[in-house]
């Protein structure tokens, strides 16, 4: 029961095979037998419950949607009303959230029930969800392997079918890199088509919540559910949304996949290559035509994001200061103090990094050096996106250069670290959707992602051609031995 899709269980309540209240009270006991993977900070079982009994209350009735009674994990970025929301800092250890982030309450609507929350690297912060102040979570796929960041409790959550969906944030590549790592599908929609009310942020300019599941038909259903304008949001798109789940059947015979060269390089591991060259002839076997294309900007991506997120992350994170909310340090003389004292003792070292970094380049003297500098290598990135897609209806590639690496291997050398989202962070630059869907293993039995990214606002394309290549490949079927 535990190992199906999230559209599979729907038919199964449907079909009275077994209750949401069954279901979800299986996938709690589950959970808790794998605390080992430490993918949650907070189980919500008697909330779970109590939604699950009114679910299968409106399924008795004929009532609800496709998600009604599906349970799911958010990322502990998203506000829960009178739920912890700690974003994997001690500094809001204890923080209980008085409201609904909107993506929680769009999929709350939607009948969906919420199981608790996933760890993650501390404010989002990370590519291997090694920086939480509650730990690291493991890969399911090989324990002494990072699950991949920041979304990393969300993506083990799934690939241990402890859940068969979880909501995540994606800054720089924090959905897809653990999707690749993990062997889930995960999409990153357009900035904008789904509200940030609620989200903490940790740069606003490239923040935005997505999903990770089993399968790209998962992924459709969610997204539709969770995306919209919402005016409480002021970056909100308003702008229709389209019906995934229609366009999924659809074929992809004809449509131009753009293949850059500059994400073909030396720095990729041999056997993902080989894999997304397979996966690349999947798509010409269904009739896509492959076209070549350049994103010449794509490399400097990486210093770009740098210069950006932390200097937005220094901004968004000053209201983190003991006076109003979370952590606030026991003794010290004056407020000076009281604010060095609670923010030093409330956030870890990656958090503290990227913080003084952003402050530097923001400061008087290296602003123009540094920052605009930045903004106009971004315009520059998004400039070349749009060439490209004169010529192509989606691009793909690898989504990381490597397989999930050993817990501990990078974490003295943040450089390294970074490099791990080399292939997806041009996307939240230029604000385009974005997903991952598994494309094979390596020798070692890890996961490898395909990546693939659309036009703005054209989340149809890359989920109809995901959801093609996945009938056509069991990739996304493979489970974790011991998990099944």
């Amino acid at each position: 029961m535990e190992c199906r899709t999230a559209l599979e269980h729907s038919r199964a309540l449907k079909g009275k095979e077994y209750s949401s209240v069954e279901l979800t009270r299986a996938l709690l006991e589950h959970s808790q037998s794998c605390a080992d993977l430490n993918a949650f900070i907070t189980l919500t079982s008697e909330q779970a419950l109590k939604q699950a009994s009114h679910a299968d209350r409106l399924i008795a009735k004929g009532e609800g949607g496709p998600l009604t009674g599906i349970p799911l994990v958010h990322k502990d970025l998203f506000c829960t009303k009178d739920v912890r929301t700690t974003c994997g800092s001690r500094i809001l250890d204890n923080f209980i959230s008085p409201y609904d982030a909107t993506l929680v309450e769009r999929l709350q609507q939607a009948g969906m029930v919420m199981l608790g929350k996933a760890n993650m690297d501390e404010f989002a912060m990370g590519s291997s969800t090694e920086n939480s102040y509650y730990g690291p979570t493991r890969n399911p796929w090989n324990h002494e392997r990072v699950p991949g960041g920041s979304s990393g409790g969300s993506a083990a959550v799934v690939a241990a079918r402890l859940a068969p969906v979880a909501t995540g944030t994606d800054t720089g590549g924090s959905i897809r890199q653990p999707a690749a790592l993990c062997g889930l599908s995960g999409i990153k929609p357009s900035y904008g088509r789904v509200s940030r009310y609620g989200m903490v942020a940790f740069a606003s300019s490239l923040d935005q919540g997505g999903i990770m599941a089993l399968t790209s038909e998962d992924c459709a259903y969610v997204l539709q559910a969770m995306s919209g304008f919402d005016e409480k949001d002021s970056t909100s798109i308003n702008q229709p949304v389209p019906d995934y789940a229609n366009s999924l059947s659809d074929s992809i015979a004809g449509k131009a996949v753009g293949l850059p060269k500059e994400f073909f390089t030396d720095g990729v591991d041999e056997e993902v290559a080989e894999a997304i060259r397979e996966s690349i002839s999947v798509l010409e076997g269904l009739g896509a035509r492959m076209v070549e294309i350049d994103l010449p900007n794509s490399a400097a991506g990486i210093p770009c994001y740098y210069v950006l997120a932390p200097a937005e992350a220094s901004s968004n994170l000053a209201r983190f200061d003991g006076v109003r909310y979370g952590h606030r340090t026991f003794e010290y003389t004056d407020i000076i103090e009281m604010y060095e004292a609670t923010r030093s003792e409330g956030f870890g070292p990656e958090v503290k990094r990227r913080l003084l970094i952003g402050a530097y380049v923001l400061s008087i003297g290296y602003f123009e050096a540094y920052y605009v500098k930045a903004q106009k290598l971004r315009r520059l990135i998004a400039d070349d996106f749009s060439r490209a897609f004169e010529k192509c209806d989606v691009i793909v590639g690898p989504t990381t250069p490597t397989t999930a690496f050993p817990i501990g291997l990078k974490t003295d050398d943040p450089v390294q670290m970074y490099l791990n989202d080399v292939f997806t962070n041009s996307a939240n630059l230029a604000g385009l959707p974005a997903m991952s869907i598994p494309a094979g293993f390596d020798r070692q039995g890890l996961p490898i992602g395909l990546h693939l990214i659309g036009k703005y606002l054209d989340e149809t394309t890359i989920l109809n051609v995901a959801h093609q290549y996945q009938l056509n490949t069991d990739w996304h079927q493979r489970i974790p031995e011991g998990y099944a």
